[in-house]
């Protein structure tokens, strides 16, 4: 016997619509704007997508996985939210932050473009993400392990 729809479930269809529709505009922008690219640009552009699939696939998603597999048999059931999703914010941050990590984009005549200290910076996030990671999850156990409350009188 099926159950009739529900309204979240047409609303989650409509949502579904309308993130797709948006996504294909975009996409159909970028091709407009790569419209006046000569071969050398859109061979480049071609190089630079594939490097990312194979980089996805062969080496960051295996990781993830890996990563996920280990910390659900190695952690308590309370830290296992919390450190997914540090480490989600952390792998994210991490791709952002590899430009200026690898110094790309700095030039020898002037030292102003890349003149931060952004290792120390990513370190710093390193940090706070892990202790805000333990913090929650210490919480979660906390919250989980507080004695249940008094029934109210019937």
């Amino acid at each position: 016997m099926s159950e009739p729809a529900s309204s979240s479930t047409s609303s989650t269809t409509a949502l579904r619509g309308l993130l797709i529709a948006v996504g294909v505009g975009f996409g159909l922008w970028g091709l407009w704007l790569m419209r006046d690219f000569t071969s050398e640009q859109l061979i480049s552009t071609g190089t630079w997508l594939a490097g990312g699939i194979v980089l996805h696939d062969a080496i960051l998603a295996p990781v993830t996985v890996g990563l996920g597999l280990a910390a659900s048999r190695l952690l308590p059931g309370h830290f296992r939210a919390a450190t997914s999703l540090a480490f989600l914010l952390w792998a994210t941050l991490t791709v952002v932050f590899v430009p200026v990590l690898s110094g790309q984009g700095g030039k020898p005549d002037n030292d102003t473009i890349l003149g931060r200290p952004y290792l120390l910076s990513w370190l710093v996030l390193t940090g706070v993400l892990a202790g805000s990671a333990v913090i929650a999850a210490r919480r979660r156990r906390r919250v989980r392990h507080a004695a249940p409350a008094e029934p109210p009188p019937a």
